[in-house]
């Protein structure tokens, strides 16, 4: 929109998104200097509303960034005390041994947490230190400066009509500047996009890999309950069709977190992951456990998946990506919490040494050399290739080559197989419906397993009617020209909160239906739409899920 006047608010950083990578460059640079200026500003109703992790915290990078975490308080307080691998058949299970799993993928030493109360708490302490974070205020728009470089964001605009005008009741938000920009959106910001387009930041990089994660909190009978259990299974009921797999962490008051992870390069579009997800819970492992139990809570989130090589550039003039803004998680661990505290931690230090040195709107460049030669490279370097080869190969020789590739990279530094690429995006991955058959889905009963909108209610996702549909199509034809003869149309699966419907009505033809209120954030029909026809855009502020400790 043009024409529109806003009135501006100068400061140091801008950081957008209250996520543990944004948090921790606050709080740091912070600690560097207390009289900088920092603003966060984060989209949810609260901190912590659109937070959604497993998940099992290695403290690495909250020990790095507050030392004292403990005596200061943090949700932190559930060790891991056993950690279980299963291979599961339709009725079996095979337990995995501990003993020839890597080291890295030992889970003792970390912690059962929920992120969105961990980051809750990190906004408290970033507050205390003079922080100013904004929440409900939705970022719309990059500000650029003369030479190019970001300057700032536009945000809190509210009161658009349908149509993108500005309604009776339209506030145009404020223009917040800074000598540096850190977007921490997650997983396939939107403005991260922009930025990784208009400046190439990925023309080195492979392709990024992505995961659709789906979780549950249920509340189980006390005898069945055992704190700091963890369990991680892969197999049934994927089999051939995706790779994925489930966690079960055993958190405190009898409460458990469920979650399975679908990879979103599967080839069958009639593959319907938030199925997969309720068959799932009906395996005898996992039926007996949830069995009297309740689920209180769900909600579904996109995983960046592609690891070390498909890591973008991370800076450009005046800005740099954070966390999985960047793509930091370690897929066999199944973490990225302390990859993103320690991004931010490195972005602040940074860009604390550029304004000391007077500088401002140019490209942090020491935070790129430290990611990449740092304990995040470390990390996720030897782990690179087990992504790709489950994703060639399947689950029993990615088990089997993959773990050997860990081993001796943990052991030496070194991975023997080298660096391996993925291949097509998870878009161009879909193949034609014809060539496969369509997978058969028993009913959810209802008990164990739920429909998509019955659980959607238990994400207490709003949106404001009247806005402007933050789903936007490139061409609102290809969906029902395209999609539906080629493809049987898979956003009507691969979304798993029930958006995407195709309609028939009697004597008329088939209709695409968005419906917008639904959608939880999880960006997942950004990445896998075949047709790349479908780009997700923040809506206003505040809206969306509002996840009370996922």
């Amino acid at each position: 929109m043009t024409g529109i006047e806003r009135e501006s608010i100068e400061y140091d950083v801008v950081i957008v998104g209250a996520g543990p990578a944004g948090l921790s460059a606050a709080i740091r640079l912070k600690q560097l200097d207390p009289d900088l200026g920092v603003v966060v500003l984060e989209k949810g109703s609260e901190v912590g509303a659109h937070i959604l992790s497993g998940a099992v915290l290695d403290p690495s990078g909250l020990e790095a960034l507050i030392p004292d975490w403990k005596e200061k308080g943090a949700p932190v307080t559930v060790p891991v005390r056993e950690d279980n691998f299963y291979f599961l058949g339709a009725a079996g299970r095979l337990r995995i041994p501990n003993l020839i799993m890597p080291p890295l993928m030992n889970n003792h030493g970390n912690y059962i947490v929920s992120m969105a109360n961990v980051c809750r708490w990190m906004a408290e302490q970033a507050e205390e230190m003079g922080v100013e974070i904004f929440p409900g205020m939705a970022c719309s728009e990059l500000i650029y400066g003369e030479g190019g470089e970001v300057k700032g964001v536009v945000a809190g605009e509210f009161g658009k009509a349908a149509d993108g005008t500005p309604g009776p009741a339209y506030e145009p938000g404020m223009e917040l500047h800074g000598k540096y920009v850190f977007l921490s959106e997650g997983v396939r910001g939107s403005l991260s996009k922009q930025v990784i387009a208009k400046y190439g930041l990925d023309a080195d990089a492979d392709v990024q890999k992505y995961g659709l994660g789906m979780k549950e909190i249920w509340e189980i009978d006390p005898a069945k309950h055992r704190e700091g259990t963890v369990t991680h299974t892969m197999g049934w009921p994927l089999g051939r069709n995706a790779g994925g797999g489930s966690f079960v962490y055993h958190l405190d008051n009898n409460q458990v977190y469920v979650g399975f992870v679908v990879h979103l390069n599967y080839r069958n579009p009639h593959l319907f992951p938030y199925m997969e997800f309720q068959c799932f819970k009906h395996h005898p492992m996992i039926a007996g456990l949830l069995k009297g139990g309740k689920r209180v809570a769900y909600g579904a989130r996109a995983i960046t998946e592609g690891g070390w090589q498909s890591l973008p550039k991370m800076v450009a003039p005046g800005v740099a990506l954070l966390g999985c803004s960047a793509g930091l998680v370690n897929v066999p661990r199944i973490k990225g919490n302390h990859n993103a505290m320690l991004s931010g931690k490195a972005a602040a230090e940074a860009a604390h040494a550029a304004i000391r040195a007077g500088r401002s709107g140019d490209a942090l460049t020491a935070y790129e050399a430290d990611v990449r030669s740092g304990p995040i490279a470390k990390d996720l370097k030897r782990v690179r290739n087990v992504k790709p080869l489950w994703s060639r190969l399947g689950v029993v020789a990615s088990l089997v080559l993959g773990g050997f590739d860990m081993w001796v990279a943990n052991l030496t530094g070194w991975n023997p197989l080298g660096t391996l690429r993925h291949g097509k995006t998870d878009a161009a991955s879909t193949e034609d419906a014809a060539k496969h058959r369509p997978v058969d889905y028993p009913k959810p009963d209802g008990a164990l397993s739920f429909d998509r909108l019955t659980n959607v209610s238990f994400s207490m996702t709003n949106h404001a009617e009247g806005q402007p549909v933050h789903l936007r199509l490139a061409d609102p034809s290809v969906p029902i020209r395209e999609n539906l003869p080629k493809f049987a149309e898979p956003a009507q699966r691969y979304c798993p909160a029930g958006v995407y419907e195709v309609v028939t009505e009697e004597d008329k033809e088939p209709r695409f239906q968005i419906s917008f209120q639904n959608c939880v954030h999880c960006k997942t029909c950004d990445i896998k739409d075949p047709a790349q026809n479908i780009t997700w855009v923040t809506p206003q502020g505040g809206d969306g899920p509002n996840y009370p400790n996922m």
